[in-house]
């Protein structure tokens, strides 16, 4: 603006060219944009390149339905506790609650009283088909056999045995059941043991019957089950001895009659006692006497039977009982005193 001659002269110039500055939240936009898409595109893949049991997986890694997850947010084992690489399938089941039928509850050594009366009066409702059925279920005491009248324990639980839906049986203390467990493992294993012990008898009897060289010595064999086990003795006989006459060594039929009863017990856990004895007649020397007699042919057993198979860590102990312990006491001089004895030990059951 300029004044000339008292007027005022007014120069407008108009530039024209570029447009304001508008700022860069569209960069901000398109980047969204591009994101999503980019996001669109990789989730449509992931559901073209996927099975079933894949997508599956991923959604359980998420929301996690086993007992081990702890929450919402993928916590506990991921894929149900198996990975991508896994042959089977990801799908969560290794979590999967199952509810399986158990053996039914038995209470040993329980009788049911006969006069029993239900605790209360039952009332009765009308069922869905207009058959009566019970508002509760019926209460009955079951007794234990071993305590005595007036000393029932009166602490009661529920029973859901199909015999007696819905009753009320007496808790046995957990000591009873326990000493009833114990007992009838004791029993069982008793019975077995007694059952391999028979059979093992009949056995030897078998194979000394069917040898021809040892047909005639089974009326020196005596087998019989003792209160510590299966008891084997081998006996004299007169003008047929098992040892020669004053010594340790058994003769050549002895030796496999030995061999005979090793090969049944080799097959048997039981440990071995192996015992000599004597009779009556004292020896002439001084320098032995049926203690040494009887040790020593107990000795020579123990060789023989590991010899022909037994494990020497079977045999728990070798002695010579002498003439302490006749077969045949009104006769000490007896030829059957003179034997030796095998005996397989009952073994306590495993605990």
């Amino acid at each position: 603006m300029a004044r000339r001659n008292g007027a005022t002269i007014v120069v407008r110039k108009i530039e024209e060219g570029g447009h304001g500055h508008h700022g860069g939240a569209w960069k901000v936009a398109y980047a969204d944009f591009v994101t999503a898409m980019m996001a669109f595109f990789l989730l449509m893949w992931l559901l073209n390149a996927t099975t079933e049991e894949q997508r599956q997986g991923i959604a359980d890694y998420f929301a996690p339905s086993h007992v081990l997850g702890r929450g919402q947010s993928g916590t506990g084992e991921p894929f149900g506790g198996r990975t991508p690489h896994s042959s089977e399938p990801m799908n969560q089941d290794a979590g999967a609650i199952t509810v399986q039928r158990g053996p039914r509850p038995v209470l040993p050594d329980v009788e049911v009283e006969d006069d029993t009366v239900p605790a209360r009066p039952v009332p009765l409702r009308s069922g869905p088909e207009g058959e009566d059925e019970e508002a509760e279920p019926r209460r009955v005491r079951i007794a234990r056999a071993d305590a005595p009248p007036g000393e029932q324990d009166p602490q009661m639980v529920r029973s859901d045995s199909p015999d007696m839906p819905g009753t009320v049986a007496e808790a046995r203390p957990p000591s009873d059941l326990r000493q009833v467990s114990d007992a009838a493992l004791r029993a069982e294993h008793q019975r077995r043991e007694r059952e391999a012990f028979e059979q093992a008898a009949e056995e030897i009897r078998r194979a000394v019957a069917a040898d021809p060289a040892l047909a005639d010595l089974g009326r020196q064999l005596l087998i019989e089950q003792a209160p510590e086990g299966l008891r084997i003795q081998l006996l004299d006989a007169d003008r047929q001895p098992m040892f020669a006459l004053g010594g340790a060594m058994p003769n050549d039929r002895a030796r496999a009659l030995i061999a005979r009863v090793a090969q049944v017990a080799a097959r048997l856990p039981n440990p071995v006692v192996v015992a000599g004895h004597t009779d009556a007649t004292p020896f002439r020397g001084a320098e032995r006497s049926n203690w040494d007699l009887s040790a020593d042919r107990a000795n020579a057993t123990r060789r023989l039977l590991a010899e022909a198979g037994l494990p020497e860590a079977r045999i728990r102990s070798v002695a010579g009982y002498a003439d302490r312990q006749l077969l045949l006491a009104d006769q000490p001089a007896a030829a059957a005193n003179r034997r030796v004895a095998i005996t397989l030990i009952r073994t306590p059951p495993a605990p």
